[in-house]
């Protein structure tokens, strides 16, 4: 087997195993019924509103009540990745992944589920289309970036912040799908997909679960310490922090940030 086949063997497990996490049952997050109940406590009605009408940054929600709910959430996906997990009590849930090993895809739904609650709490938009099962090229790509944010992978840092520029400079409702499947980001992507592949695939497929990296190890306990999983969605939630998407202020019919309530906070 020539370099550049192996090299697409490994993207190709990888996101066999990213999409086949995403049809496990409670690792989609509906966005709009996220925000609500993570926002009741700290918003009005009309904020909480215009959050999921539009978005946090939007309804002018200040950061430290956004820090505040993605830590909240953080603290709740970790605590349920150190127990027993819920996904592997579901009747007939882990049976949906197939070929793919139901020790990884349980642990990339948690990974999943952390993704889409701290990208939707920092004003992006829905990453999965209503009622669709199959998960998109897009949304697919852009959780190849997030995954690699948490991991450390330096490129996809720079992928994500890319996407973010094109949402807020557009004020879009959804990702910029050309851009993820075809333009400017896709060569990131195959290239995260293929060092996640590398890092977390190979072994694994080749001789197991238990020998590819301790975090997926971990899985087969039923946990994941606090030491793994909690740093990498720390890492996820720093960076998303830092991108302009999430300035209050940045609405509709206003696209630029109002440096007026980014000071008052």
């Amino acid at each position: 087997m020539t370099k550049t086949q192996e090299v697409d063997n490994s993207e190709s497990n990888f996101t066999r195993a990213l999409d086949s996490a995403a049809k496990l049952p409670g690792v989609r997050i509906d966005r709009a019924t996220y925000l609500r109940a993570a926002l009741k406590r700290h918003c009005t009605e009309e904020q909480i509103e215009r959050a999921v009408a539009e978005s946090p940054a939007a309804a002018g929600i200040p950061l430290r009540v956004i820090h505040d709910v993605a830590n909240t959430s953080i603290a709740y996906e970790t605590s349920k990745v150190t127990g027993v997990s819920t996904l592997a009590g579901i009747p007939g849930g882990l049976a949906m992944v197939g070929t793919v090993p139901a020790d990884l895809a349980q642990y990339m739904g948690h990974m999943l589920r952390i993704a889409q609650k701290l990208a939707y709490i920092y004003s992006w938009p829905d990453l999965f289309a209503q009622g669709d099962e199959d998960i998109d090229e897009a949304t697919e790509s852009m959780l190849i970036l997030f995954i690699g944010v948490m991991f450390g992978v330096r490129i996809a840092q720079g992928g994500v912040a890319r996407v973010a520029g094109m949402i807020a400079a557009n004020v879009a409702k959804k990702l910029p799908q050309k851009a993820l499947t075809k333009g400017v980001i896709y060569p990131t992507v195959k290239k995260v997909a293929s060092y996640l592949g590398v890092s977390m695939t190979k072994n694994l497929f080749a001789s197991g679960v238990a020998k590819a990296i301790p975090i997926v190890g971990a899985v087969l306990s039923g946990s994941l310490t606090l030491g793994t999983f909690l740093p990498m969605a720390k890492r996820l939630q720093k960076h998303l922090a830092s991108l302009e998407l999430t300035k209050p202020g940045l609405r509709n019919d206003e696209p630029e940030i109002v440096n007026g309530e980014v000071s008052s906070l």
